[in-house]
Parts: structure tokens; C-alpha cells; sequence
């Protein structure tokens, strides 16, 4: 059917002499889900437990990745384990996420990688916003922890220079939080530094 006849339908009058209107749109399909982690128990996640008892949390896998959730308390005892004794000898990324309404409200989340055994794994380490520093196992935790606490304000205890690196040292907020506006931005830095009012 042409669009003038599609459209000439849609204004035609009702009873009342009166155009209707136009067919509303179908709603889209759902998005499918993807699949759920499952339940992960092998040879290094019972080490892991025999040696660090409640500091192991639920022991996953997604997609093929080993996901070890452990105590933040025990993080550099697990990672220098890990890095000595399991060979994962490759810090490829250390971020957060913000869970906002949960308590505690964060995970750190360190991505390990063994060249040994060509293994990687995820360790996410439940936190309200502190956390020991992995910076005296893998020294690339140093820039990747301060990326951390610039986007979530999360504090990495016991590094040896925690300061902001993307955003200026005095910019208010940390961007990556839920809870911060990022239409708002940080108004005031915006006209002191740059002589504007921020375009958000």
C-alpha cells in the first residue's frame, strides 16, 4: 500500500464525522537476556577456599570469565597469591562498579591475566567506598587505581599517591557515581577556570 493511501485511511472520519487517528506503533520486542553465570567449582577456586576460608564469596563464571568475589580485608593477601603461587602475573584492568542502593555500595574489579597457563580471572571486591591498594602486587594497579577513585571517589588505601588523573585536582564530584549529575557537571570549576558558563 502507497503512504498517501496509509495516510488517507489514518484521517479518514469516524461515524462522527471526525478523522482518526493514526495507528498506534507496535512496542518493541523485548531485548533477550543473556546467559546467567553459573556456579564455578575447580582446582583453583578450592585453593582459593581451603586457604582463605569466608574471604572466598560466590565463585562464578560468565561467559567462559571466572568471577571469585573476595573480602576487600584480604584483597593483597588473595592477590599476592595469586601473583606467586597461581602465576597471574598481569593486572589487565582494575576498575569499579556502583551499585548505588546495595550495601556496601561498590565492587572493585581486578582483571588477571596468567601468560603461564594463558587463564584469565575476575576478582570483585565488595567495598562502601574503601579499599587496600594492589599497588605493592602489580604496580600497574597505581594509575588504574587512581582512575578508579577520580570516576568513583573510591579511596585505595595505602597508595603511595592517590590523586586524581583524568580530572583536575579540583574538581568536585566523581562522574562514574550514580549519584552524581552529570548534566550539572562541576559548574563552578567551569567558570572559575575557564572563564564560561559550563553548556550542559
Amino acid at each position: 500500500m502507497a503512504d498517501e493511501e496509509k495516510k488517507e485511511q489514518a484521517q479518514a472520519p469516524d461515524a462522527a464525522g471526525k478523522p482518526t487517528a493514526p495507528a498506534a506503533k507496535a512496542a518493541a520486542p523485548a531485548k533477550p537476556k543473556g546467559p546467567a553465570p553459573e556456579p564455578l567449582e575447580n582446582e583453583l577456586t578450592r585453593r582459593l577456599k581451603a586457604r582463605y576460608g569466608d574471604a572466598i564469596g560466590d565463585c562464578t563464571q560468565d561467559r567462559k570469565q571466572a568471577i571469585v568475589v573476595v573480602a576487600a580485608s584480604r584483597l593483597v593477601d588473595i592477590c599476592g597469591y595469586l601473583r606467586d603461587e597461581e602465576k597471574f602475573d598481569f593486572l589487565t584492568d582494575l576498575t569499579a562498579v556502583d551499585a548505588y542502593e546495595r550495601q556496601p555500595r561498590f565492587d572493585v574489579i581486578l582483571n588477571l591475566y596468567s601468560f603461564d597457563k594463558n587463564e584469565r580471572l575476575r576478582l570483585k571486591a565488595p567495598n562502601d567506598g574503601q579499599c587496600p591498594s594492589a599497588t605493592g602486587v602489580w604496580t600497574t594497579a597505581n594509575w588504574l587505581e587512581r582512575e578508579c577513585y577520580d570516576m568513583f571517589g573510591i579511596v585505595f588505601e595505602g597508595h603511595p599517591g592517590l590523586k586524581r588523573i583524568l580530572l583536575p585536582d579540583e574538581w568536585r564530584g566523581h562522574p562514574l557515581r550514580k549519584d552524581y549529575d552529570i548534566l550539572k557537571q562541576d559548574t563552578q570549576w567551569v567558570r572559575e577556570n575557564l572563564g564560561i558558563e559550563s553548556g550542559q
